[in-house]
């Protein structure tokens, strides 16, 4: 086997992880909008539609959901930030008292 057979995890640039792990609230928030949009264009059959609308709808039940599960995600993230620099900081006056 090759070198260049072997994946090379050091190498920059490199991220490791699914596609939407770097879109923050706004990018989630943006999916969720994007994912809407396309459940409404396959409710009211406008072109491009499928003949099966199951699939399409299967498809955007998917982008909805990775959008709100980023979100959930993202929000969690920052208030469990804010709980522990209330928590340092509430450390930090128990100690000069």
């Amino acid at each position: 086997m090759a070198d260049k057979d072997v994946e090379q995890t050091n190498e920059r640039g490199y991220i490791p992880g699914p596609w939407w792990a770097g879109l923050g609230t706004w990018g989630a928030v943006a999916l969720i909008v994007f994912g809407g949009l396309a459940g409404a264009w396959v409710f009211f059959r406008l072109p491009g539609t499928p003949e099966e609308p199951a699939s399409a709808y299967y498809g955007v039940s998917k982008v909805i959901a990775i959008g709100l599960a980023t979100v959930g995600c993202t929000l969690l993230g920052r208030r469990r930030a804010r709980a522990a620099a209330i928590k340092e900081t509430n450390e930090w006056d128990g100690e000069r008292t």
